[in-house]
């Protein structure tokens, strides 16, 4: 599961995927930002963060997807935005002959809810076959008697234990709900089992379509029922821990000399060495100030040299603070371990800089890297001081990540079409979004050209194909002699 949250920090779409590298990598592709409908391109410009829950399989997926699209409505998310929901198995114990049913609504009432359920038509044929094998009523009436019995087609199919004739008490009744009850709660193996023995004595006898429907409700059975939590409720979607609380308890784990208000973090991003670019986020009282956000294009730096990287933006930042006479962070966080930690103070030293608390903050671990400290500090995994400095971290990554990716995605604009004379943006434009790519236009005739383009001519199209085939080759055959 993935959810997409705007500036405002308001969720604007849930989504789920298999692979979500893949998924994900689909939204910000150049040619999806140019074709995309006028919806998704809105989506893609308006997500500011994302973050996602990893669930064990696609039922769950499918609940949490709704439950989460009827809690935030998401803006974006037009289906399950109505009133449909999963179905659920009820049944009340408190019953003299209690019994299973479908509900669509989870109600306060003291009955025992099972679900919910994706798969609504297995979960229908799968509860029919658990009242027929267990022998449970099927009516309406908690209580029935023989009025019951003139209006029910069970007694005909002897599909029911029939209570409303007496013919089981109700001791032995719940007996048979014991055990169906078991098999909601997961013990599946008992009626499978069953569902075989009859499976197989109807191919035995031929009666391949009884066959057939016990093969279905094993199926039904085993995807309603099997590998599945009972108790699974919707976890809380990452969030930005409580503000002052969290900073306060960083304070007191770090041993900070004061109150942590202003706490910065650098992060860098680089394709290969190449568009390399860092960020600097800035957290007030434990809360994201984006007016203060930072971005640096690296200048100096060649290659992919994340210590030196840091070195560069570091004393580009800080020599710039202290000219200005601005106020020093209460606490700078460095994207990394010892080594980025170490060439972030070594910039601070070159500046004179104030003594300020500088730490370093390592993924692989989670561990806080402190100067002059061989060892990390290893903070609560479910403390807030940690939760605070992970969302630091993640805030400063994507910023970074944006920037890249603007900046790539400037690179990839630029094109064989720019230096041709004669061809401007607008034509440029129209040629890409006729033939695709450069290479498209490039194995095209000047006819074809000429004819996907309104108003280029057959001189400029030539004009093209010469400049891009400059070998004299083309991929089509010109109708010009």
């Amino acid at each position: 599961m993935y959810v997409y949250r705007d500036r405002f920090g308001q969720v604007i779409y849930v989504g789920k995927a298999r692979d979500l590298r893949r998924r994900m990598s689909s939204y910000f592709q150049p040619a999806r930002a140019a074709r995309a409908d006028a919806k998704l391109r809105s989506l893609i410009n308006s997500i500011d963060d994302w973050s996602f829950q990893v669930v064990r399989n696609e039922d769950e997926a499918l609940i949490l997807e709704s439950r989460l699209i009827k809690e935030y409505a998401p803006y974006y998310n037009i289906l399950m935005r109505d009133d449909k929901r999963y179905p659920l198995l009820r049944t009340d114990p408190r019953e003299l002959y209690p019994t299973l049913k479908l509900a669509r609504f989870r109600r306060d009432d003291g009955a025992l809810y099972f679900g919910p359920f994706p798969q609504s038509s297995a979960l229908r044929a799968t509860m029919e076959f658990l009242l027929a094998h267990f022998g449970l009523r099927a009516c309406r009436d908690s209580e029935p008697n023989e009025e019951t019995r003139k209006r029910c087609l069970k007694r005909i199919v002897r599909d029911c234990c029939a209570p409303c004739t007496g013919a089981v008490s109700p001791e032995a009744y719940r007996e048979r709900y014991e055990q169906a009850l078991a098999v909601l709660n997961g013990d599946i193996s008992g009626v499978l089992e069953a569902a075989r023995e009859k499976m197989t004595a109807a191919a035995a006898a031929q009666r391949y379509e009884k066959a057939a429907a016990c093969r279905d409700i094993i199926v039904n059975i085993e995807s309603v029922f099997a590998h599945r939590n009972r108790s699974f409720d919707r976890p809380e979607l990452p969030r930005v821990p409580a503000g002052r609380a969290a900073a306060e308890e960083l304070q007191r784990d770090l041993g900070l000399p004061r109150y942590p208000e202003t706490v910065i973090c650098f992060d860098n991003s680089n394709l290969l060495g190449t568009l390399a670019v860092s960020s600097m986020v800035v957290f007030r009282d434990g809360k994201p100030d984006r007016s203060s956000y930072r971005r640096f294009r690296v200048r100096t730096v060649e290659g992919a040299d994340d210590f030196a990287t840091m070195k560069e933006v570091l004393t580009r930042h800080f020599s710039r603070l202290l000219a200005e006479g601005g106020k020093l962070p209460d606490l700078t966080v460095i994207d990394g371990g010892k080594g980025q930690l170490s060439a972030a103070i070594s910039a601070l030293v070159a500046l004179r800089c104030p003594a300020i608390p500088v730490i370093g903050l390592a993924k692989r671990e989670e561990e806080v890297f402190l100067p002059g400290q061989t060892e990390p500090v290893r903070l609560d995994r479910h403390g807030a001081a940690l939760r605070l400095l992970q969302a630091l971290r993640d805030e400063s990554h994507r910023f970074a990540i944006t920037y890249h990716r603007q900046l790539r995605l400037k690179a990839l604009e630029q094109s064989r079409l720019d230096e041709i004379p004669g061809i401007g943006p607008v034509r440029k434009k129209q040629l890409l979004q006729r033939f695709g790519s450069v290479r498209a236009i490039r194995r095209a005739t000047a006819e074809e050209l000429a004819a996907g383009v309104p108003g280029l001519g057959l001189a400029a199209a030539e004009r093209v194909l010469a400049e891009l085939n400059p070998d004299g080759g083309t991929g089509g055959t010109s109708g010009r002699n």
